[in-house]
């Protein structure tokens, strides 16, 4: 590890003072007094353990490495750190310098100062990093955190190959959070699942067929599960989610599944996450399926507040209607966020009309509204109507038009837009 050689100057250590009254000259040995209690205390360099960790691990790398100048107690103090992040600005600088193909020999001399426990390691490896990178590497620094109580692990790859997650990442049972991105994962037959782990994000990650459903069934506290990333060939089914009874925030990205859905499997699927407080559903590439029979489902989801709805296509009956469901089923909703099809489109049909009369629909309890990618179209005036309408206790609605949306079609709307009837008189409506 290279230290700096040099201390930070002083600049103003010898400048005198010249009082020109005794009662000046008397005030200013008092502050010198003072002043010079204060530096025998060194106050920088008593700090319990604790309080350095805490800063240190508020620092970048780099920074907190250089804390040893501050004074002689601080001169190892940050050996003491509790969460390395490698991660783009770290091997940014480290390419300016002239370890710049030594990723392997600085981030293991790094770790291996370090003296107490490790409850956070980010690795973000960009696409140079893994040229002086590779599997063994990352399976050595694993091995070395299993032991080392680490508790919050992301393991990021920029760029294709998959990096194959190493054995050794199984054997931390400690792990309360772990993100994988472009990883290959394959847990031994031994592996019995992460105990302690709340929450869980993936993507483009590969898995084989069926181990992921066991993998689910062997994590009974995760509450957070983020798969609204595309994953690699590889899929998920709705039965192995529907074993996560602790969920409490949820986000798909629905083409991850390995068939068509309807919105009555989806209605089944929260159906069994009585804890669900927020949800996050992407359309991207998907087609929801038409319901044979319509099925109805006793639960109004209490618990759930934060609804987002990505690239969901509202020229389609099947969404649109879907979408309203949707709305009109969580009670106790009070933030929306809404992003429509951010692709040009031929005229859209409509297929819902502004004479519906929403007031004799059940009320909401919206408290926010987010609206991106708008068009203007009937079917989503129609939706904002139902919104205005049927939302007493609304504060703000945002809608964002889209950027092809000319400025006249945007004047016609805002004057569509003062005309709905507001069931809440302190909404703000800001349009842009």
């Amino acid at each position: 590890m290279v230290y700096p050689s040099t201390l930070l100057a002083n600049k103003d250590a010898s400048r005198p003072t010249t009082p020109s009254t005794t009662a000046g000259y008397a005030n200013n040995m008092e502050l010198n007094h003072e002043t010079h209690k204060f530096g025998q205390e060194d106050v920088i360099g008593n700090m319990p353990d604790n309080v350095i960790t805490n800063i240190l691990d508020r620092l970048p790398l780099r920074d907190a490495v250089r804390t040893d100048i501050l004074s002689k107690n601080w001169r190892f103090k940050w050996t003491m750190l509790s969460q390395p992040i490698f991660d783009e600005r770290f091997f940014a600088h480290l390419s300016q310098t002239e370890d710049k193909n030594n990723h392997v020999r600085v981030i293991s001399r790094l770790l291996l100062h370090l003296r107490g426990t490790i409850t956070k390691f980010v690795l973000s490896i960009d696409k140079h990093g893994y040229t002086v990178l590779n599997d063994e590497d990352i399976s050595h620094w694993i091995l070395f955190l299993s032991r080392k109580g680490i508790k919050d692990l992301t393991i990021q790859k920029s760029d294709r190959p998959l990096l194959n997650l190493p054995i050794h990442l199984f054997s931390c049972l400690e792990l309360k959070h772990l993100k994988l991105f472009n990883c290959y994962f394959n847990p031994p037959p031994t592996f019995h699942g992460f105990p302690n782990l709340l929450s869980l994000e993936l993507c483009l990650v590969k898995f084989e067929s069926g181990k992921f459903g066991k993998f689910f069934t062997r994590s009974p506290v995760l509450e957070i599960l983020d798969m609204s990333f595309p994953n690699s060939k590889s899929f998920v089914k709705m039965a192995e989610i529907a074993n996560l009874a602790s969920l409490k925030i949820l986000s798909l990205l629905l083409r991850n599944f390995d068939y068509t859905l309807s919105s009555s499997t989806i209605f089944e699927l929260l159906g069994f996450l009585p804890k669900i407080q927020q949800l996050h559903l992407d359309f991207l590439w998907f087609e929801l399926t038409e319901d044979a029979a319509k099925k109805r489902f006793p639960t109004n989801f209490p618990s759930l507040k934060t609804l987002k709805l990505t690239r969901i296509d509202l020229s389609d009956e099947i969404m649109l209607s879907f979408a309203f469901e949707l709305i009109g089923s969580f009670q106790n909703l009070e933030i929306l966020e809404i992003t429509a099809r951010d692709l040009v489109d031929s005229p859209t049909p409509e297929i819902c009309s502004l004479e519906v009369d929403y007031n004799t629909m059940g009320l909401l309890k919206l408290r926010s509204v987010v609206f991106t990618y708008y068009k203007g179209s009937e079917n989503e005036l129609c939706l904002v109507k139902y919104l205005l309408a049927c939302s007493p206790f609304l504060k703000k609605i945002v809608i964002r038009p889209c950027s092809f949306l000319e400025s006249d079609e945007k004047f016609m709307f805002a004057r569509k837009l003062l005309k709905l009837h507001r069931a809440s008189s302190a909404v703000d409506i800001d349009l842009y």
